[in-house]
Order: structure tokens, then sequence, then C-alpha cells
């Protein structure tokens, strides 16, 4: 099948790792990373991303993204069918499943997750970068100002109590992992790092795209949130969406600041 993979650039190492080996002819479509920050532009372009994949022949779609703070939901394509995995946001496919992903973050809640994606392509919390935010917000706003901003924008640091690295074997592992260590040192986290696990990415770019982990959605019709143990179900054309509930926080939900 000729399959366009339309993704977050965050999965983007990954991706093309797996998409080598695969069985069909795939064409790529990487979306900036944050995205999930605007869920309503996620959507929009996710949905320019869908109109031109059809325009140029693809067969089929293959969406890298989870439910991501709903901005999956809603998009639609015209006269091809489309599969997204049952996952809240991209670590689900860094870890395999969404059972292993949830399981963790039931023992573990307070996790901030670290793969080469997200130290290529977001400022990941460190003692640098929270002594940068001060001094930027010093020069701009001054001394009382930039430690009220600090609290209210650079405190949900705090609330974390572990850096968790998840190893696929792409990139530079040994300096991502020195990375991760560091930032773990400098904020006083715990430091775990996790075997990934690629079924996932790898049943989404071959197939079979059984149910228990993905949803093959028709033309014309969209997904949305269950609000259960299977993420996203098919929505009905006039159904509107529903809240995510008792969901792993996705990553950065609080660094509304960062592009």
């Amino acid at each position: 099948m000729k399959l366009c993979l339309i993704a977050c650039r965050v999965l983007w190492r990954e991706f093309s790792r797996f998409a080598a080996d695969s069985k069909h002819q795939i064409e790529y479509r990487f979306l900036p990373q944050g995205l999930h920050l605007e869920p309503d532009r996620l959507r929009r372009e996710l949905q320019a991303a869908f109109d031109r994949a059809e325009a140029e022949g693809a067969e089929a779609i293959v969406v890298g993204y989870g439910l991501c703070c709903l901005g999956t939901a809603g998009v639609r394509t015209r006269k091809i069918p489309w599969v997204i995995p049952r996952a809240h946001d991209c670590i689900t496919f860094l870890l395999g499943s969404k059972e292993r992903y949830q399981s963790y973050f039931q023992k573990h809640p307070c996790t901030y997750w670290y793969s080469p994606g997200w130290i290529e392509t977001g400022a990941q919390p460190s003692a640098k970068r929270l002594e940068q935010s001060l001094a930027d917000y010093r020069e701009r706003f001054g001394e009382d100002n930039a430690r009220y901003l600090m609290e209210k924008l650079e405190g949900w640091v705090k609330d974390y109590r572990r850096a968790a690295f998840v190893d696929l074997g792409v990139g530079d592992r040994q300096a991502n992992l020195a990375y991760t260590r560091r930032c773990a040192e400098e904020l006083g986290w715990e430091l775990e790092i996790l075997p990934g696990d690629s079924r996932l990415i790898e049943k989404l770019l071959n197939g079979p795209w059984d149910e228990a982990d993905f949803i093959q959605v028709a033309p014309g019709r969209a997904i949305r949130a269950s609000g259960d143990e299977r993420i996203m179900v098919l929505a009905e054309a006039a159904e509107p969406e529903v809240a995510r509930v008792n969901a792993p926080a996705p990553q950065e939900k609080e660094e509304s600041h960062v592009s």
C-alpha cells in the first residue's frame, strides 16, 4: 500500500528507523512538536495534512499521534481510510502499549519523560533552563515580577519527582542519557532508564491494525475520547467531543510559553 504517515516531529527518529523496514511505501509528514498545547491548531494542521495526503494519492493515512489533548478528535478524510493508535500521547509509542504506559503512570505519576525527540525539539527541565528563564524575566520585567513569573510559569517543576528516559536505540544514546542524568541531578529527581518497545510503532507502519490497539476510521468519520481504557472511539457525525478522564498527563502540559 501507499501510506502517508502523519506524525509529531518528536517521534521522527523512531518512525524513520522502523519505516525503513516497512513492507509498505510510506510518505512522511512530520508536524511541529508542541501542537498538543494548542489542540485547535493541531486539529487544523492535521486536517490540512490529511487533505494533502489525499490529493497526492495516498491509499491510507497512518497517524503518529494519540488523542493529544483532543487535538486529533474531529479530523476526517474524504475518500481514504485512516488509522490511529489507542494512545493518550507520544509516550505510548515509546513504551509500546497503552497498558504499559498506564501501569507506569499509576506507579509513578510525577514523571517527566525524556527521549531523543523530546531532547532535540523541546526545552527540557534543567537548572540551566530555570536560570535562563529567570534572567530573561528579570531583564524584561524586573526582579519582583521575575520571581512572580518563575513561580507561576516554572513552578510546575516542583510537582515532578522522576526523570524517565525511554531508550529505543535511536539517536546519540550516550549524549541523550548523559543529558537526562544531568537534568535529574540538577533538579533532585530520581532517574530511570526504560527500555523502549517498538511494537506499536511497527504495527502502525505495517499492520495488522487490530481493534485492541488501533481504530480504523472510514472516510468521513472521526474519533472522540472515550473516557475509559479504550482512550478513543469512533464518533457519530454530529456527536460532540467528550473530555478525557483518568489519563496520563501530557508532556509539557504546563509549558504553553514554549514553542
